[in-house]
């Protein structure tokens, strides 16, 4: 009859805990692998979200506005919209503007009262770094329609049509009021030809 064995041998053990050591380093290489992924996942879908809370601050600062929107078109285009209750800072009302700077291409949105750009030292505003890489920011608008494309860096561009903005009424033009010389012209002619008559003699025949 074949005795049993009772323990492994030393070489046995080795072994298998060589293979035991390769087994794990595989694993833990596909676990690092599946972790820098889903960081990166993770990294792009903040990215998006961002991005797309940031195209809704835009978009809620349109809708919410007065209609009196001021667009200077460029290379990038520069919106400023005259008074939105869409604040970030707790304004009962503001003025807000998008405009994209030379540095990173980045998109700031800048909201205060009383200012104008560019911005002074003594102007009280808040401004805020939305996007970096900015390729387009373009807007356009015909009547109570409003259509945005704005464009990042290696990313889907991203558009959106507000309509039914309020379209703000036309200044009434202002009556000239009447120049002071023609006034006193006037007078003065009937003035000269009244001493003019006055002057000639009085022809008896």
């Amino acid at each position: 009859m074949l005795k049993k064995r009772a323990a492994f041998t030393l070489i046995e053990i080795l072994i298998s805990t060589m293979l035991l050591s390769i087994v794990l380093l595989g694993l833990y290489g596909v676990l690092d692998t599946q972790k820098r992924s889903l960081s990166a996942i993770k990294e792009n879908l903040d990215k998006s979200v961002e991005y797309d809370r940031s195209i809704m601050v835009l978009y809620n600062d349109i809708l919410h506005s007065d209609g009196n929107l001021t667009i200077k078109k460029g290379e990038r285009d520069n919106l400023c919209i005259n008074s939105t209750t869409n604040s970030l800072y707790e304004l009962s009302s503001a003025k807000v503007c998008w405009l994209v700077l030379k540095d990173k291409d980045t998109l700031i949105r800048v909201e205060g009262n009383g200012y104008s750009l560019p911005l002074k030292l003594e102007d009280k505003v808040e401004v805020n770094r939305v996007l970096e890489g900015t390729r387009v920011f373009e807007v356009s608008r015909d009547k109570d329609k409003i259509f945005v494309f704005v464009e990042q860096l290696n990313k889907e561009p991203y558009s959106f049509l507000l309509q039914g903005v309020r379209v703000p009424p036309k200044p009434k033009p202002k009556k000239k009021p009447k120049s002071k010389s023609k006034q006193n012209s006037k007078p003065q002619k009937d003035n000269n030809e009244t001493k003019s008559k006055k002057g000639k003699p009085s022809n008896p025949f």
